[in-house]
């Protein structure tokens, strides 16, 4: 059993020729390229979902039970910092 997979995909020209830039610049492979590529996008929506999935936990935790009671709270955590970030604190 082979240890890798073959995937074949297409490009528009223009990120085709800006992958074949950045493998050189690198000395990588475009394989090389592809897999980091993956791996931090999968990575990525992984810290997503974790992120998401603690908002409603978060809600519960500070008694909000309504998507309104939410928005209010957001807004107000917003126009907060914007003060302080005024005030210079």
């Amino acid at each position: 059993m082979r240890s890798s997979h073959t995937f074949t995909i297409s490009l528009p020209p223009d990120l085709a020729a800006e992958v074949d830039r950045l493998a050189a610049e690198e000395h990588r492979s475009r394989s090389e390229l592809f897999r980091e590529a993956f791996r931090r996008y999968v990575n990525s929506q992984r810290r997503w979902d974790r992120i998401l999935d603690l908002g409603p936990r978060a809600a519960r935790a500070a008694g909000l039970a309504s998507e309104e009671a939410i928005d209010a709270a957001v807004d107000q955590a917003v126009r907060d910092v914007r003060r302080e970030r005024r005030r210079g604190v």
